[in-house]
């Protein structure tokens, strides 16, 4: 599965911008705050209908216009699909599939599966629960339509409750209904727990043996799953915690409380692993990711790096560079020297600057030769 093209209009920066994709690797390098970013953004949201950054609408659309569009062409298995995106500051975004409108993102989740790896994601092992959960969230979200539905439901269920108990704090007598949310919750909430449980399973053993090799075989990683609460205790622990619900206004039990750890041999590294214990195992999460969608689905995701290479060491930049294989690449960066320097294969490279974006042609790998610098090509044609 491949993106072709995309066309954006009054996104962010962009007034017009209509770009065709290799299906190999492309770069996009430039300055910092130049847009480049915002391609990728624009991509993830085209193919899961929201912002990697979790952006509202309303900020994504140019700040001087009410509205956006995405137009995107992806082709797999031969058949091309174009999905028009239509984004709104005051409404909700309109979704089509060849021209036809679609009233569920579901409908459009596994479309286009993409994979987005930034600087951020560095922080999923050592940063909060919520920053895992969205982790998993977001690839669950686009591999299972099913898991996409029971969250959803649950998430209102959760906000229903919670404003049911801000109301008792005037109305003590709607206490009543409280076990009425409960049975609702418990019912959606098993669901997550179960779905969540079940993809740390399929994680686990791709994630051993990518750690295993990006460590040189000195480290095995390995995932947990920390559920808040098991699913034969769900409603009994809701109606234990109604009284400190009933005080704290919020819900207090379920897996929007969930937590994933990661551990090296018995320590936990979200609390006790060095630094490049956990930019090591953010890593190997990424690459796992991948190989866990191409199991899933029996297709290849488009892979998006945002700037990732410069937080990473050489070593670490050359394995996640000879891990994309046949995956299509979209990459930013601030200079093509990593690339050259090391002969990596560049299919098509774009500059950003101002919000303009230039293709240019794509620059040979230098190698030395009796002390000169000289392209590759001059060597071949000696």
């Amino acid at each position: 599965m491949i993106i072709k093209s995309i066309e954006l209009a009054d996104y962010r920066n962009y007034d017009t911008l209509s770009l065709e994709f290799d299906r190999g690797t492309n770069i996009f390098y430039g300055d910092n705050a130049q847009g480049k970013t915002n391609i990728l953004e624009a991509i993830y949201v085209a193919a899961t209908t929201k912002s990697h950054k979790g952006s509202k609408d309303r900020e994504i659309v140019n700040f001087h216009k009410e509205e956006s569009h995405i137009r995107t062409y992806v082709e797999k298995d031969g058949i091309e699909t174009r999905v028009d995106m239509h984004l709104r500051k005051n409404k909700s975004k309109g979704i089509a599939i060849d021209g036809q409108k679609i009233k569920k993102a579901a409908d459009l989740l596994g479309l286009c599966n993409v994979v987005f790896f930034s600087p951020e994601d560095l922080g999923i092992i050592k940063n909060g629960p919520s920053e895992r959960r969205r982790f998993v969230d977001m690839e669950l979200c686009q591999l299972d339509s099913f898991y996409l539905y029971n969250l959803n439901h649950y998430n209102k269920i959760v906000n229903q409750r919670n404003k049911l108990l801000k109301d008792m704090f005037l109305n003590p007598d709607l206490k009543e209904t409280l076990s009425i949310w409960d049975m609702q919750l418990a019912s959606f909430g098993s669901k997550v727990i179960e779905r969540r449980k079940l993809f740390v399973e399929q994680l686990a053993g791709i994630l051993k043996e990518i750690h295993r090799k990006l460590s040189g075989g000195k480290e095995e990683l390995s995932v947990r799953y920390e559920p808040d609460v098991e699913i034969t205790d769900f409603e009994r622990k809701l109606k234990e915690n109604h009284e400190k619900d009933i005080r704290a206004k919020m819900t207090s039990v379920g897996p929007h409380r969930d937590d994933f750890s990661f551990l090296i041999g018995d320590v936990d590294i979200r609390r006790y692993g060095s630094q490049g214990q956990q930019r090591t195992a953010a890593l190997s999460l990424k690459l796992a990711e991948i190989e866990l969608v191409k199991k899933i689905t029996k297709d290849t995701p488009v892979l998006l790096l945002d700037d990732v290479l410069s937080e990473l060491d050489s070593n670490r930049q050359n394995y996640l560079l000879n891990s994309i294989g046949d995956i299509q690449t979209i990459i930013t960066c601030t200079g093509l020297e990593e690339f050259v320097n090391n002969r990596f294969e560049l299919n098509k490279v774009f500059q950003v600057q101002d919000g303009k974006v230039e293709w240019k042609n794509t620059p040979q790998p230098v190698v030395q030769q009796d002390g000169m610098q000289m392209s590759e090509t001059d060597v071949l044609t000696e």
